[in-house]
């Protein structure tokens, strides 16, 4: 039971990307769910990369390691993140369609965040009950945004609401896999030094996905001053999230 129970609490967050997936079937205009979905997505993904990804990082990072080495890996931690998504593009570029390919890149980055996300709530939930209810609640609440960056793109690119239901689905179950890693591999491979390198990573491939993806197809729809509206949104949305996370 001391294990189930903090699984079961990651398994919650994970599973809460699927409500993102429900936004398809909302019945109003395609180019308007399209447009604000996507700008409020890039608005989460930016916020989260910024005042969650790297200020965790540098965290872990200092436990191990002095301020200048700090510094230098999330940096290059980061430009490194934020070159796997164009890498990645070469791969799937040519496949089906212009959204599909910003649902799927979303997808990919939303996996590699949520496994160290996974991890660090099995951990919390394993030594603090409480605190992994009240954080597994805060990540569930910026899982939903990022469900729908996933299932709208894919669905209106596709028209196919088994892909975007799988997709969103590989995104979510991340999350215990996360939980998993944790409670097999923790001890003999996974160190904090490790984890830092990876949520730096992370925030490179989000602001990345965020800033050249998400934002500017958005963009490309009418009345450019909604969709910045509801990237703001975004914005405050995840940034009152972490904080109910802290």
């Amino acid at each position: 039971m001391k294990n189930v129970l903090p699984f079961i609490i990651t398994t919650f967050a994970g599973i809460s990307t699927l409500i993102g997936f429900l936004f398809i079937y909302i019945d109003k205009d395609k180019e308007k769910i399209i447009k604000n979905s996507l700008s409020f997505a890039s608005g989460v993904m930016l916020c989260v990369s910024i005042i969650d990804l790297i200020p965790e990082s540098i965290n872990m990072l200092s436990k191990s390691l002095n301020k200048s080495n700090v510094f230098l890996y999330i940096f290059i931690s980061i430009l490194i993140g934020s070159l796997i998504p164009f890498i990645i593009d070469k791969y799937i570029s040519k496949k089906e369609n212009d959204l599909y390919r910003v649902g799927l890149l979303s997808m990919l980055a939303i996996v590699i965040h949520n496994i160290p996300e996974g991890i660090i709530t099995y951990l919390t939930a394993t030594t603090n009950l409480k605190l992994g209810i009240t954080l597994s609640i805060a990540i569930a609440l910026h899982n939903v945004p990022e469900g729908i960056s996933i299932s709208v793109p894919i669905y209106y690119g596709t028209n196919n609401k088994t892909k975007a239901f799988t997709m969103t689905l590989i995104s979510a179950l991340s999350e215990p896999l996360g939980a998993i890693i944790a409670y097999i591999f923790l001890k003999d491979i996974i160190t904090e030094q490790i984890m830092g390198i990876i949520l730096a990573l992370t925030s490179g491939i989000m602001t990345n996905i965020s800033l050249i993806e998400l934002l500017p197809k958005s963009l490309e729809y009418k009345e450019k001053k909604k969709t910045i509206v509801f990237f703001i949104i975004g914005l405050f949305f995840m940034y009152i999230s972490v904080n109910i996370m802290k």
